[in-house]
């Protein structure tokens, strides 16, 4: 079941919006701790986002960038704003499309239904899909999957790019420098402890397929993964 997030803090619309959408055959997450948007995403790992630009704390905007720096899914904005520069800026930060309110639901779905097209069905584009392996261990790049044997867990695009780079690599050190260029595209805005904390949660995936320590720290190079672990 395709799986559709709203971040839409007016309640009303929000539930009339999965309402409608249910009918259709799609399942609907809705945001409701505005302070924790990305942590969401991440944890349903929707097809596609709705999304409105006022919301507490931060606006859409700004959760259209977080959300793109791990994923590439469809976003959509839904917003009472109908000035061009909104629309503009919606784009600008990553937006698929636009859609004003006050809104006709019969739009709203086929939006939803040419965007999800374009990204996942008749016309996404048809590429061979990236596997990479080490002794059994293998990353699917697209999927944002990993998967050792039966077991499988999913990942977010950054997990995604590290592992791709250390895999490529192995058993050869990857510099900070280098794993930094490839994860952001401005180094000089990311904090020393942001890189320890990706390579957390990737030794914490590994650790969900049962792997251990395969993510080794070389002093004053950087980072390398071993393949010592048993194949399956």
């Amino acid at each position: 079941m395709t799986t559709i997030m709203i971040v839409e803090d007016d309640s009303k619309i929000a539930t009339l919006l999965r309402s409608h959408l249910e009918k259709y055959g799609f399942n609907v997450v809705l945001a409701e701790n505005f302070e924790y948007v990305t942590e969401l995403f991440q944890e349903v790992n929707p097809a596609l986002v709705l999304l409105d630009i006022n919301l507490p704390s931060y606006d859409g905007y700004y959760w259209c960038r977080q959300i793109r720096q791990v994923s590439t899914c469809p976003i959509l904005f839904i917003s009472a704003r109908s000035g061009e520069m909104d629309q503009v800026m919606a784009l600008e930060n990553g937006a698929d499309d636009f859609i004003t309110k006050p809104f006709h639901y019969e739009v709203v779905m086929a939006k939803i239904r040419s965007n999800l097209r374009r990204a996942y069905g008749e016309y996404a584009p048809k590429l061979e899909e990236r596997v990479i392996e080490l002794n059994g261990l293998k990353l699917y790049v697209e999927r944002l999957e990993l998967q050792k044997g039966n077991a499988v867990v999913s990942l977010t695009k950054k997990e995604a790019i590290l592992l791709e780079l250390l895999m490529k690599r192995s058993p050869r050190v990857a510099s900070r420098e280098v794993i930094l260029e490839k994860l952001w595209d401005d180094q000089s805005f990311v904090d020393e402890n942001t890189l320890n904390v990706n390579i957390a949660r990737v030794r914490k995936k590994l650790q969900e397929l049962g792997i251990e320590q395969a993510i080794e720290t070389v002093r004053g190079a950087g980072y390398k993964i071993t393949s010592a672990w048993e194949s399956v």
